[in-house]
């Protein structure tokens, strides 16, 4: 039996995409019995976004739907929906990321099902939040790094406007859905009661603004795009060498004075433009002017040993095929590989956290087939026979 924190508890997951799939991931980590619940014929769309693709499922699909169980149900038939509320009933935890009318239409909205199960906790998560003037729109991860401010920080001075690297938001989203459960699963214990929890990438998005939103709110200061420079601290950034590029953190005094003196320019130590990080800071285009040309007499590996050696804080900027050959990547654990029966065995990203008292990647599963495990929920969650499944496939309630 697993000794993972939330061993025993019943997740039933109807959200779809990035976002809701990604938070019913973690909980499946640590233990939750998750069971993913799609339209039996064409699934959870991600698995048709690609390419690439790997035995008919996108890419992004294999990455947020590791420890979960597929059940397939049709939903638009009177048996399926009924189905879908016997389920809800014996969940602890319902995640799902449809519009509202949605899931009351389907008789699994939170008001009517914790009615009959006062300790469930439902967790809704959506694009711009659960009401307001914007609560009907629709929403990417692209509109809202768009509408919630961060394409305006991002890019190089001037530039046009850019995404980050990954769709962050929706990961960011699945995060704060996953945190609020868990506290949700706490206060259940201290009172026996559940409760309903809602969040939506747009309040994810303007929590992670941080210092820069409260930059504006305290000196009503508009962020401009930094590249990778900091506003308040210089040096600090990517410097392109002879071969590659290596980021350099030296504003404070003793780490500039190190790099100065590592790269053999003392002079600028002693330069009352440069000697000091106000003076830095506000001459920082004519200093970066110097240490640009300094820093791309290197290359990458030589100028990093030197720093590294000066005890000043610099990286190289990796690409992904160097980070996953990274050796502290690899010592800790953040490649992993998952088999299935059918499709085989296929790499998997670590866990980001580590428990002293249990395995955080023990007992993974790979992600399931479309459909994979219907039968075996409802003979499980349910009780259901032989005879009760194949009358519900011949009325085509599941593929």
């Amino acid at each position: 039996m697993s000794n993972k924190p939330l061993s025993g508890i019943k997740v039933l997951d109807f959200t779809r995409m990035l976002a809701g799939p990604y938070c019913t991931m973690l909980l499946g980590d640590l233990g939750a019995e998750v069971i993913k619940i799609e339209g039996p014929n064409e699934g959870d769309p991600i698995r048709t976004q690609g390419p690439p693709f790997f035995h008919d499922s996108g890419v992004t699909f294999y990455a947020t739907n590791r420890n979960k169980y597929s059940c397939a149900i049709n939903m638009r038939t009177p048996e399926g929906k009924l189905l879908a509320q016997k389920l809800a009933s014996k969940a602890d935890i319902i995640v799902e990321n449809f519009r509202p009318e949605v899931m009351m239409q389907l008789g699994l909205d939170y008001e009517s099902l914790s009615k009959k199960n006062p300790k469930l906790i439902y967790a809704s998560l959506s694009g711009y939040g659960a009401d307001g003037p914007e609560s009907e729109k629709g929403a990417f991860d692209l509109t809202i790094q768009a509408v919630g401010g961060y394409m305006s920080i991002t890019g190089e001075h001037g530039g046009a406007p850019v995404k980050l690297g990954t769709s962050a938001f929706d990961i960011v989203a699945g995060m704060n859905t996953q945190s609020g459960i868990l506290a949700a699963l706490f206060h259940r214990s201290n009172t026996g009661k559940g409760q309903k929890i809602e969040t939506s990438l747009l309040e994810g998005e303007v929590a992670f603004l941080a210092n820069v939103g409260l930059d504006y709110l305290m000196f009503g200061n508009i962020p401009q795009k930094w590249g990778s420079e900091h506003p308040q601290a210089v040096p600090y950034k990517a410097f392109e060498t002879h071969d590659g590029w290596l980021v350099i953190g030296a504003a404070i005094q003793n780490l500039y004075e190190k790099f100065m003196h590592a790269i053999d320019r003392d002079d600028l130590i002693v330069n009352p433009n440069y000697s000091n990080l106000a003076g830095r800071t506000k001459n920082r285009h004519e200093l970066y002017a110097i240490l640009d040309g300094e820093v791309k007499k290197y290359h990458t590996n030589e100028l990093m040993q030197k720093l590294e050696n000066a005890g000043v804080p610099c990286a190289p900027v990796n690409d992904i095929k160097a980070v996953f050959e990274n050796t502290q990547v690899l010592h800790r654990k953040m490649l992993g590989h998952l088999e299935h029966p059918s499709y085989g065995k296929i790499p998997t990203i670590g866990p980001a956290v580590k428990y002293s008292a249990f395995e955080s990647a023990g007992e993974w599963i790979a992600p399931p087939l479309l459909g994979e495990h219907t039968e075996h929920v409802l003979e499980t969650w349910l009780g259901y026979d032989h005879a009760e499944i194949a009358s519900l496939r011949e009325k085509k309630v599941f593929g």
